[in-house]
């Protein structure tokens, strides 16, 4: 694939993985909320009732999140580094949102050469 076809999938894989990188980890902070208000905290039953659909939904959230990453990954023809870090990223508080920016930043330059194997640094 290549030129006008292969920049038009990237930016749409680029857009659903900002998408669920974003959403991944807002659920995986309100996991971690719902997780101290049950151990730590040990909030009664019945206000537990109200969240326990959190893990859950971050599970299947997580699943679509892994999907648009294989996505993303097979169309920028990364490294499987690259693939390790954007699962990992899916897992650990936070760490979505710093490895989205980056990722981007470096779909977008590489969009914006027109190729895939385009040789770009980002910091």
């Amino acid at each position: 694939m290549a030129g006008k076809d292969w920049v038009a999938k990237a930016t749409g894989a680029l857009g659903r993985y900002r998408v669920m990188a974003w959403v991944t980890g807002v659920m995986l902070l309100v996991l971690v909320v719902e997780m101290l208000l049950k151990y730590v905290v040990g909030a009664p039953d019945d206000v537990m009732r109200w969240i326990e659909w959190v893990p859950f939904a971050h599970g299947w959230i997580y699943v679509v999140y892994l999907v648009t990453v294989v996505d993303l990954w097979s169309t920028m023809r990364w490294s499987f580094g690259r693939l390790t870090a954007l699962v990992l990223a899916g897992v650990v508080p936070v760490l979505s949102f710093v490895v989205e920016r980056r990722v981007h930043a470096d779909g977008s330059a590489r969009v914006a050469t027109g190729r895939p194997t385009a040789t770009v640094v980002t910091r």
